[in-house]
């Protein structure tokens, strides 16, 4: 990659990242889209709708998101010094809401009558149904049964939101097969609904506009740490499940060349283990998947294959078409973490520092402990801590036997 890349006209007028992303849908659908970009375009650029947005972000959210120094944990580590971006902070606790926010004001400035969506840990369903009861639109959100049973606590969460839960229980009945159930009820009627994606994935405009929604963070981070340090950090990293967290961290450092871009997938029990894992860039091949071009783990030719992560949020055999190109010009460097590694970091942040980390963010917390003891200690790694543990607590202490 050469310094001169400008990465911010991604992607192009068809939604494309190099030969990744795209629209691959049928007709009516890609007119659906093509009606949610065009609106999206117009209302983005409105002042009404920027100062809203700005406004909520600010006494809504709580934002800006503090920058905290793990000084323990760097200094039991013994090398580079860790730097927490605290997106756990937010209301609803992770960094789902700040595009939630986005798309439901966007429903609402365009219209429509009901907002349906996908969920997988259902932090993306919290913070949609969070962000519909806030500007007083139905919601609808489908979730895999298995993570229903796996995330009471946010189950509870949307009911009391008064959202309309959809349990899908085909298939592995996890994030894909919740996608797949929220699309085609989409389709029943995309006229008076909306489909508000949970991640950087999906046909364009989605991966576009759900980075620009969360690309505040990174914004937000570049400056603080510049303010604080006088400097850049050396690293910045971030768990990618579908990549909306990564996307929203990495866009603001994408041209500084001397910033290292990590972006961490989760390897559950081991890449060795088809089946049990979800690091798709790190052992996919480009294929289609949900409307979009990008990395997929296929058992054959356009066919998913199955995928595990001890974190809800990161079970996707899919991943943005944004990272699929940063992997492939070598702008981002994409590592992998173990289950017992995530929950290494998960205790270990706990206990060192007094933050629980969602297990999704465990993961780029545990690829920051293993890298901080082989660096220097002048060296800066900063982390996107994408959400809080509260949701995963129950699960863990029942597993490790607490």
């Amino acid at each position: 990659m050469t310094a001169s890349t400008d990465f911010a006209p991604m992607p192009d007028t068809a939604g494309f990242f190099g030969p990744y992303g795209g629209q691959l849908v049928p007709p009516h659908l890609k007119q659906a889209m093509d009606d949610i970009n065009a609106a999206y375009a117009e209302i983005t650029q409105r002042q009404d709708f920027q100062d809203e947005l700005a406004q909520l972000f600010a006494d809504y959210v709580g934002r800006p998101s503090p920058i905290f120094h793990a000084k323990r944990l760097s200094a039991q580590l013994g090398g580079a010094q860790i730097h927490l971006k605290r997106e756990d902070l937010n209301h609803t606790g992770a960094h789902k809401i700040n595009h939630c926010l986005g798309e439901a004001l966007l429903a609402k400035f365009m219209g429509k009558k009901k907002v349906i969506a996908e969920t997988g840990a259902g932090q993306h369903g919290v913070a949609l149904a969070t962000a519909c009861a806030l500007v007083g639109i139905p919601c609808e959100i489908h979730m895999g049964q298995v993570d229903i049973e796996k995330e009471h606590p946010n189950v509870t969460k949307m009911r009391i939101l008064g959202c309309k839960l959809v349990p899908v229980t085909r298939g592995a009945a996890t994030l894909k097969e919740a996608v797949d159930s929220a699309f085609e009820e989409y389709l029943t009627n995309p006229t008076d609904s909306v489909y508000a994606i949970g991640s950087v994935v999906g046909p364009h405009p989605y991966p576009m506009m759900v980075r620009d929604f969360q690309s505040i963070i990174g914004r937000e981070a570049r400056e603080q740490f510049q303010a604080k340090h006088g400097k850049l950090p050396d690293y910045v990293a971030a768990c990618v499940g579908g990549g909306s967290n990564a996307m929203g961290m990495f866009t603001a450092f994408l041209n500084d060349t001397s910033v290292k871009l990590v972006g961490v997938e989760p390897s559950g029990e081991g890449t060795d283990k088809p089946g049990r894992h979800a690091a798709t860039l790190s052992m996919g091949k480009p294929g289609e998947i949900h409307g979009m071009k990008c990395y997929v783990l296929e058992d054959a030719p356009g066919v998913p294959a199955a995928v595990h992560s001890i974190a809800s949020g990161l079970d996707y055999p899919g991943v943005g078409p944004q990272h699929s190109y940063l992997k492939d010009i070598g702008r981002v460097q994409y590592e992998s973490v173990t289950d017992k590694e995530c929950l290494d970091a998960f205790m270990q942040l706990s206990r060192v520092e007094g933050i629980i980390p969602a297990l999704e963010s465990a993961h780029a917390v545990a690829w920051a402990m293993r890298v901080a003891p082989t660096l220097s200690k002048d060296t800066h790694i900063l982390v996107n801590l994408s959400g809080r543990g509260d949701k995963d607590a129950d699960y863990v202490a029942k597993l490790l036997g607490i």
